[in-house]
């Protein structure tokens, strides 16, 4: 898609690209319908030595997380407790298995398309937690290892952000590394997850 991020921003470590990622617009256009919203919360996870990540050296490369080894800038999609869809962005080069979770977005375009695939929930809450962000952009499995340069699912520029204007703390909802702090998100932001 015009405009979208290209490829090699993403072929960077996952803790830099996490950053950079807070500001900018993920895009969806599934089934003819548009959503958009401005990431504002993500993580990190940084390779095989980082004991939280699918694909941590105790792990290896499976079916399931191939996705995170493959070229930076693909979609990285897996299933929790077999209910929600989770959107990840490959980081690093191909074959080293990095990513970043999006965890959180403020809506901004197609708020009523939104609404309605989480079951009519309001805002703020459409795009909160990486499960409802997934779902409020029709986000599953189909698109795991599409490259989020294109429809319908990409990442757009936004605004550079300050150092000021961002927080960062451990990772939530994990056992494993949880206290490393490469969770990132938009500082009074009301969207994030928590």
């Amino acid at each position: 898609m015009p405009g979208a991020l290209p490829p090699p921003f993403y072929d960077r470590p996952a803790e830099q690209v996490a950053r950079e990622l807070l500001g900018t617009r993920i895009v969806s256009e599934v089934d003819g319908m548009r959503c958009s919203g401005e990431i504002v919360e993500v993580e990190a996870y940084v390779g095989p030595h980082d004991d939280a990540s699918h694909a941590a050296e105790r792990v290896g490369l499976t079916v399931r997380n191939a996705a995170m080894f493959g070229p930076p800038g693909r979609a990285y999609i897996y299933r929790i407790y077999g209910i929600h869809w989770c959107l990840n962005v490959v980081t690093g080069a191909e074959g080293y298995p990095a990513a970043v979770l999006i965890r959180a977005a403020r809506p901004l375009e197609g708020v009523e398309v939104a609404s309605e695939r989480r079951g009519g929930r309001p805002l703020p809450a459409l795009m909160r937690g990486p499960g409802n962000l997934a779902r409020a952009l029709g986000v599953d499995g189909a698109l795991n290892g599409h490259s989020l340069d294109r429809s319908p699912l990409w990442i757009v520029p936004g605004v550079p952000l300050a150092d000021e204007e961002v927080e960062r703390g451990p990772r939530i909802g994990i056992t494993r590394a949880a206290e490393w702090p490469l969770r990132f998100w938009i500082r009074g932001s009301t969207w994030i997850s928590r």
